[in-house]
């Protein structure tokens, strides 16, 4: 049985559970776009289904669990709608490929695993689960890399 979990948003990632084992992790494939005199990151949905496909050895995963997400209080508009843009894309992908999945709210899977709101707790937590993994959590910025491999272990307990 192959589980995904996805921690949504430009610096989210993708784990992937092969008979209840994370066998890889990916960060969410970004670009760099020129908006007005900026750049801004955006998801590029081609390139998660080819990682959903690599991963799988062409096999479909057999469910995905994607992180709920909602504005953020203190959140812009132009932040909020690409952030909303990028979780419906990945919803896309995920329809497009025909992988069921269930949109998990953080608070239910980090209640499920005993993990705080604290992003370092989630990096602590995942290195513990996953010492094999624990180089990918190292950094502050990893937080979503930790929270998408806690996501799919708590897919992998509610299967």
């Amino acid at each position: 049985m192959i589980v995904i979990g996805i921690d949504p948003g430009i610096t989210g990632a993708v784990s992937v559970f092969t008979d209840g084992k994370l066998t890889d992790l990916h960060d969410l494939p970004t670009i760099e776009v020129a908006v007005g005199k900026g750049k801004r990151r955006q998801m590029v949905p081609s390139s998660l289904s080819d990682i959903l496909y690599s991963n799988t050895s062409d096999l479909v995963p057999n469910h995905a669990y994607l992180e709920q997400v909602a504005s953020r209080p203190g959140e812009g508009a132009v932040g909020a709608f690409s952030f909303g843009r990028g979780f419906g894309q990945i919803e896309g992908v995920l329809a497009a490929l025909n992988i069921p999945y269930t949109l998990v709210p953080p608070g239910k899977w980090k209640k499920a695993l005993g993990v705080s709101a604290d992003k370092g707790q989630a990096r602590m937590r995942a290195s513990r689960e996953f010492p094999e993994f624990a180089s990918q959590f190292s950094r502050v910025k990893d937080d979503g890399r930790a929270e998408a491999c806690l996501i799919g272990l708590y897919g992998v307990k509610a299967q």
